[in-house]
This record gives C-alpha cells, sequence and structure tokens, in this order.
C-alpha cells in the first residue's frame, strides 16, 4: 500500500524536473541562436571596417597620383589604386544584416536604451507589467519587420534586380536580413513570454537594466 502513495509524490517531482528540463532546453537554444548571430554581426561588420579603410587609403592614393608630383610612381598610382569598387553597396546590405544580427543579443541582454522617468518611483510589480507589455511591443514590431523584409525577399527574388556597380542580385542582402530578423524575432517572443513569467512571480528570468538610461 505504500508504493501508491509514494508514487503519487513522485510522479509530480518528475514532471516538474521535465518541465524544467525544457525551459533550459529552450533557454540554451535561444541563447546560443543569440550569440551566434552577433558573432556574424561582429565578423561581418569588421569586414566592413577593413573594406572601409582599404578604399579610403585606395581613394588617397589615386589623388596622390594625380597630383603629378611624383612622376611614374604617381602615373602607376593614378592607373592601379582607386576606392574599392560597389563599396557603398557592400557597406549598405552589410550594414542592414549587422544591425538585425545584434538585435537577439541585445533583446536577451535588455541592452536597448532606456527613457526612465519615473519607473524608479513606481511598485516593483508594475514595473514588471510595463516591461513584459514593451517587450511584448517590441517582438510585435520586429515580427512585422521580418515579415515585410519576407515580402521584399521575395519580390527581389522573382523580378532579378541588382546592384548598379556590382550586379549583386538584391534579394541576397533582403535575405540574410529576414534571417536575422527571424532570429530576432523569436528571441523577442522568448523575452516577451519570460517577462510575463516574472509579472506574478516576481522571479527575474532574464537581465534588467543593462542598456543605457537617458
Amino acid at each position: 500500500m505504500a508504493r501508491p502513495a509514494i508514487a503519487r509524490y513522485i510522479a509530480p517531482m518528475g514532471d516538474e524536473a521535465q518541465r524544467l528540463c525544457e525551459v533550459l532546453a529552450m533557454q540554451i537554444v535561444i541563447t546560443r541562436s543569440a550569440q551566434v548571430m552577433a558573432l556574424l554581426g561582429g565578423l561581418v561588420l569588421c569586414l566592413l571596417v577593413g573594406m572601409t579603410c582599404i578604399s579610403i587609403l585606395g581613394r588617397a592614393l589615386n589623388t596622390v597620383g594625380h597630383g603629378g608630383m611624383l612622376g611614374a610612381l604617381g602615373l602607376w598610382l593614378a592607373a592601379h589604386t582607386g576606392s574599392v569598387k560597389g563599396d557603398y553597396e557592400l557597406i549598405e546590405a552589410g550594414i542592414a544584416f549587422a544591425i538585425f544580427a545584434f538585435l537577439p543579443i541585445c533583446q536577451l541582454k535588455a541592452g536597448h536604451a532606456r527613457v526612465d522617468l519615473i519607473a524608479a518611483a513606481l511598485p516593483a510589480r508594475l514595473n514588471r507589467i510595463l516591461t513584459a507589455f514593451w517587450e511584448g511591443v517590441l517582438a510585435a514590431i520586429i515580427i512585422v519587420i521580418g515579415w515585410r523584409l519576407s515580402l521584399g525577399f521575395l519580390e527581389k527574388l522573382d523580378n532579378g534586380q541588382t546592384t548598379f556597380l556590382l550586379q549583386m542580385p538584391v534579394w541576397w542582402a533582403y535575405g540574410a536580413s529576414f534571417l536575422a530578423a527571424l532570429v530576432a524575432g523569436l528571441v523577442g517572443v522568448y523575452c516577451a513570454l519570460m517577462r510575463l513569467h516574472e509579472v506574478p512571480t516576481g522571479k527575474p528570468h532574464l537581465p534588467t537594466g543593462e542598456g543605457a538610461e537617458l
């Protein structure tokens, strides 16, 4: 007779442990996804910075070469140096991707800038409600932007539009930005749900206040 009584206590503990494992697994997936996107965004940004430096240096050397003061060397510089072809097009596409790639980690770490006028004077529970509300709003905005990017991606893919100098398909940039926005949307929904769970329990699941305060 003792076994059924013990089983009644063990079963809920097993279910609770299973739910905890599921939550932890989801947290790991979300965190790793945000970190990977941040690394990709940082890599693209570093490449763009390097390309910009090379382009500026090449343009400066080309200007010196056209100055007529270096003789044959100047002629060589004028003929073989210059800015990177299509640098503005690459920067435009790369920066768009980097912005969306940094959104997930910024959202997860509460890194957005905040304007704190009266929040410090409000009760803690009301602050948690406001935080959950704005997390939901931001998640919705990111989802809408991702949706519009997906429509733009399909349109550019269908019409085959390319950039002027590099003749690079425009849908490449739309597709990369859409994938980053998709991860940002998933992270945004996760953060909104975690903030909602914090409202009744008061137990923090995510960082708070890491962003700049204005």
